[in-house]
């Protein structure tokens, strides 16, 4: 059996280049972070919007939130493979670059913020709505409501929500790694699948669960800190 392609080949971790395993890895801890930062902010903001705007009886108001709410839910049905290639115009005029890790943002932003918009959404929907008619009965304004009570009362749901967008990020920045964003997903590809060199790919995708991990656990306990109930 040839010594490239049997089991015993994904043990063979003396052909692992160690310190690129390390390099690739920051590079898919830095897409995964940079891009959740933003989606959380842009989520947020669309999130907000159509749950804002979702029982008006304003016609142009209920335009805006069908108008919102269907841009969500194409960006939503998009395979992330189809929309990286889709914006690779849009990433080069933004970014300079269509390759490399600052590359891969545009694209991740616009598959994961309409994701976790609809998280935020369901979020601001479980509030209670006693709650709110309380703080309303309580001369707050609606700007009020929403940064002093149905945000706070909804935080534990929007952190685990921007941890499943996270998780799925990291998926993501694999995918795009394999069409030269950089990463462990490149990495896997390049040095790990094209060079028939096993031990780099079970390296690579051990490191991206270990990374998955962790978020997923950082994101439990700052769910277990802030949730009072």
């Amino acid at each position: 059996m040839n010594s490239n392609t049997g089991l015993a080949s994904y043990f063979k971790f003396q052909d692992v280049n160690w310190p690129n395993l390390g390099a690739a890895a920051w590079e898919t801890i830095w897409m995964t972070v940079v891009a959740v930062i933003i989606v959380a902010i842009v989520g947020l903001l669309l999130g907000l919007l159509l749950f804002e705007t979702k029982d008006s009886k304003s016609s142009l108001v209920k335009a805006l939130n069908w108008v919102v709410a269907a841009l969500v839910n194409v960006f939503r049905s998009i395979p992330f493979i189809i929309l990286i290639v889709l914006l690779l115009n849009f990433t080069q005029v933004i970014v300079g670059s269509i390759t490399g890790p600052k590359a891969a943002i545009p694209s991740l932003v616009f598959s994961a913020a309409p994701f976790y918009a609809r998280l935020v959404e369901i979020a601001f929907r479980e509030v209670d709505g006693g709650v709110l008619e309380a703080a309303t009965a309580m001369g707050a304004t609606r700007w009020q409501i929403i940064y002093k009570v149905l945000i706070p009362e909804s935080m534990p749901a929007l952190v685990s929500g921007i941890t499943v967008t996270a998780i799925s990020l990291i998926g993501y920045t694999a995918m795009a790694g394999a069409i030269g964003a950089g990463g462990l997903g490149q990495l896997a590809y390049t040095d790990g699948f094209q060079s028939y060199n096993n031990a780099i790919t079970l390296a690579a995708t051990v490191t991206i669960v270990i990374i998955v991990m962790v978020f997923q656990f950082l994101g439990d306990r700052v769910v277990k800190r802030i949730d009072k109930r």
